[in-house]
């Protein structure tokens, strides 16, 4: 069996700086890794989910500060994964994870992005773009700081110190442009 107190004088997180408190998560990492997945496989019906847990285990080990008061290192590491199993079930019971349809029962399509639906994307891009730079580049500035960078009408005009009648005619202007430019 692996004690902690042996482990100390290879690497001890607390002890020393952040490399050996990396190095000490690499090793055990290599040391629990494939008994941690055995642990779960034993325990989880979801195979899929088995990775995933192994992971939160190595999470909540990384989050501790130091492992000093941990006498038998092998023992807490399995009560952390044991943990990890406990808060699943809490978190699927608390979503009623049962009570959902798995998506192979779903009667939407599965494959939105058919080659043609990518290529139709591209093109109708592709003329957003093109009327975009059609625009007087007051325009185009007025329009890409409203939808794109979300200000307000007023701090466009603040900001490029012009009316917010002004700013509201450009971006008529533009929509209108897009507009027509993307219906064609």
């Amino acid at each position: 069996m692996f004690r902690w107190r042996k482990q100390v004088a290879v690497a001890d997180p607390a002890a020393s700086d952040a490399g050996d408190s990396v190095q000490f998560l690499v090793h055990l990492d290599r040391r629990y890794r494939r008994p941690l997945t055995s642990y779960f496989e034993k325990r989880i019906r979801e195979s899929y989910d088995i990775d995933d847990l192994v992971q939160e285990v190595f999470i909540r080990l990384a989050h501790r500060p130091n492992f000093s008061d941990i006498e038998y290192l092998e023992g807490y590491v399995f009560q952390v994964a044991a943990n990890v199993i406990r808060d699943r079930v809490r978190r699927r019971a608390v979503r009623h994870a049962s009570d959902h349809d798995p998506i192979d029962h779903c009667d939407l399509p599965t494959n939105d992005f058919s080659p043609e639906r990518v290529l139709q994307g591209r093109q109708l891009l592709d003329r957003a773009l093109g009327s975009l730079l059609e625009l007087p580049a007051r325009t185009r500035q007025v329009f890409v700081l409203r939808l794109y960078e979300g200000m307000k009408q007023e701090e466009i005009a603040a900001s490029l110190q012009i009316s917010v009648e002004t700013v509201r005619f450009h971006l008529r202007r533009a929509k209108e442009h897009m507009a027509r430019g993307l219906d064609k």
